[in-house]
């Protein structure tokens, strides 16, 4: 609202001596940790594309999150001219090179302009989705997205800062120090200065960052202690006054070395952010049986009828969150990585099929050990370094 020259603004006095400012409540978060997790396959996912560079990832990141879900999706020439790229035409002929369907209607920049829709092939509901997505978190990224590029300290910084940026927010926090993820481009390296002297990074030193506290809100990560997170099993991990930090400390000196160092994979695991007493009761407390009723068995064949694909998807996915977390996914992760919006019954039951069916295998009923199976081997899905799958029965899809 503008001020005519003849109008006094009243003047607010200053806190007095010993009267701090307020201070500013912090932002929520725009993503909650399985959203997180999202957003960082599908900045992986935009990175494995063959794409010239940095202008053209950040389109098809803008273009990729739209289309997750039914394989199309609305861009407008707004939308492409917010993107501030040298090279507009160069890079939706990138786009195109991929077999991406893109109308010239792209670049009409007009805000009264019908959006245009751009098809990539891929993402429809076909076997073998790259990014099977629910709605909602669909949705919560592609927010991110656009609000990740349109901060301050974003907003007017070149395409390939802005695309670093998005890398760093999904995998970095704003509490802790931590490495420049593995897969950001390398064409973005030279920009993260600019990002630390417009304060989208708090920190920068030796192959480490920290993201600046006003932008907290948008990191993909949580650190452990801005987190209160739901246990794998029937029982969630309430506050940590009643954690027994010396008994926990003494159960994980009792146990094997290997045990010891998958569960301290899991502690330590940074995307995850999981409490030390959520991590202690999904190790220690007994685990019962659940009870599968006949609604949650119609449910399920409801369910299975539209996802043909999910042995291979389910495996497919504990491969790839191993190797970014250090160790396999709970039930619950599976099934939020996955897009599955269902119930706790349903996904336990979705995951305990999976099992029997030899796609998946987990080490007893220790927690996050989810990986592919005898039968996901024989289709060759396997972690790296894993034996084969020797005689294993034919997958079933019951």
């Amino acid at each position: 609202m503008s001020v005519g020259p003849d109008v006094q603004m009243p003047e607010f006095p200053a806190p007095g001596p010993g009267v701090p400012a307020p201070a500013s409540e912090p932002k929520p978060f725009l993503l909650s940790p399985s959203q997180g997790e999202a957003a960082r396959r599908l900045l992986s996912h935009v990175g494995s594309l063959a794409l010239p560079g940095p202008e053209a990832q950040l389109l098809a990141t803008m273009v990729v999150i739209r289309a997750a879900h039914g394989g199309a999706g609305n861009v407008t020439g707004a939308d492409l001219a917010s993107l501030r790229l040298s090279d507009p035409h160069q890079a939706v002929d990138a786009l195109r090179g991929l077999g991406w369907q893109v109308a010239d209607t792209i670049f009409d920049a007009d805000p009264a302009a019908p959006p245009t829709r751009i098809t990539v092939p891929g993402l429809d509901d076909s076997n073998g989705h790259p990014l099977p997505l629910g709605k909602q978190t669909r949705s919560r990224v592609s927010g991110w997205v656009t609000r990740t590029l349109s901060v301050k300290p974003l907003r007017k910084l070149p395409p390939t800062a802005r695309l670093a940026g998005l890398f760093l927010a999904a995998h970095c926090t704003a509490r802790t120090l931590g490495p420049i993820p593995a897969g950001l481009p390398a064409a973005c390296l030279p920009a993260l200065p600019s990002l630390l002297e417009k304060g989208f990074l708090s920190e920068l030193t030796d192959g480490n960052c920290r993201l600046g506290t006003p932008i907290a809100h948008l990191s993909g990560v949580r650190a452990p202690d801005e987190v209160r997170a739901t246990l794998p099993g029937p029982r969630a991990a309430g506050p940590e006054r009643n954690f027994d930090v010396a008994a926990w400390t003494a159960w994980k000196a009792g146990t094997s070395p290997a045990l010891r160092r998958h569960v301290e994979s899991v502690e330590n695991c940074s995307l995850c952010g999981f409490p030390a007493a959520a991590v202690a009761e999904a190790f220690t407390l007994p685990r019962g049986r659940m009870h599968v009723g006949q609604q949650t068995r119609i449910l399920y064949g409801q369910w299975k009828d539209a996802h043909p694909d999910r042995g291979r998807q389910s495996a497919a996915f504990t491969v790839a969150f191993r190797e970014a977390h250090g160790h396999g996914p709970s039930f619950r992760q599976l099934g939020n990585g996955l897009g599955w919006d269902v119930s706790h019954s349903l996904r336990h039951f979705i995951t305990q099929r999976l099992l029997t069916n030899g796609w998946l295998t987990t080490t007893g009923v220790i927690p996050w050990t989810l990986r592919p199976g005898p039968a996901a081997q024989e289709h060759g899905i396997t972690l790296p370094g894993a034996r084969g799958a020797g005689t294993a029965a034919a997958p079933s899809d019951s």
